[in-house]
């Protein structure tokens, strides 16, 4: 017998401006054998995201040159979906309902205890992708899962429920070819039908494409003739 694979140990950046904090969580994570990388504002935070991907971010709210929520609002425009922690001291729920808005995963309340903060980090990770990453970007298309808004080039596209569960199940599936019956398996919800949806999914994609391309001329829904359907900047 063959020894099963293991799967890789997480790469962990830690964004702490508080030495003996940042200092203390990195070794605790290093000696779980995860990889660590370290910064202590958001201008070192930005340069190390730049260069490296990163499976999990442990982000402090206040931050010397930038607010930690700040930094979280960029990775979540940018279309990054790193799970994020935030370590803060202000732990009032408007405080928190901001940092879910803005697409923090998961808070850890200062001062804390080392083994919350790993089993925490833990359960992020354990997380599927899909559950992860609330904006979803194509070109200047971006599409808020939480609130299921859309919006074009800064202009809120008007959805249907359906339409945003197509439009959703494309943005995630970005730069493939989706085929109708992955569309009826997994937006539909329809696996034991007598007949196709071929022709439902059709008119519903024309709708959607009038509505998320309108007359533009930078087209971002493609039909792939006679399999299905791509979300891209180019065509497939």
């Amino acid at each position: 017998m063959y020894p099963s694979e293991q799967p890789p140990l997480p790469r962990v950046l830690v964004v702490e401006d508080e030495a003996k904090t940042r200092d203390a969580v990195a070794e605790g994570l290093a000696m779980e054998g995860w990889t660590v990388a370290a910064a202590a504002d958001a201008s070192q935070a930005r340069i190390l995201i730049a260069q490296q991907t990163f499976d999990l971010l442990v982000l402090d709210w206040m931050l010397p040159d930038r607010d930690g929520i700040e930094v979280l609002a960029e990775l979540r425009a940018a279309g990054i979906a790193v799970p994020v922690m935030m370590l803060t001291a202000r732990s009032s729920l408007p405080d928190r309902v901001e940092g879910l808005d803005r697409g923090a995963d998961d808070f850890l309340a200062k001062p804390f205890a080392f083994a919350e903060l790993l089993a925490r980090c833990r359960a992020l990770l354990r997380r599927p992708s899909g559950q992860l990453g609330r904006l979803l970007h194509c070109a200047d298309l971006q599409l808020d899962t939480r609130t299921r808004i859309a919006i074009r080039a800064g202009v809120e596209i008007q959805l249907t429920p359906r339409e945003v569960d197509v439009l959703e199940y494309l943005l995630r599936n970005r730069g493939q070819t989706v085929t109708r019956s992955m569309l009826e398996r997994e937006v539909w919800k329809e696996t034991r039908r007598m007949t196709s949806l071929d022709n439902v999914i059709d008119v519903q994609m024309m709708r959607l494409r009038r509505k998320v391309d309108g007359d533009s001329g930078r087209r971002l829904i493609h039909t792939v003739r006679g399999i299905g359907y791509q979300c891209g900047e180019a065509p497939p």
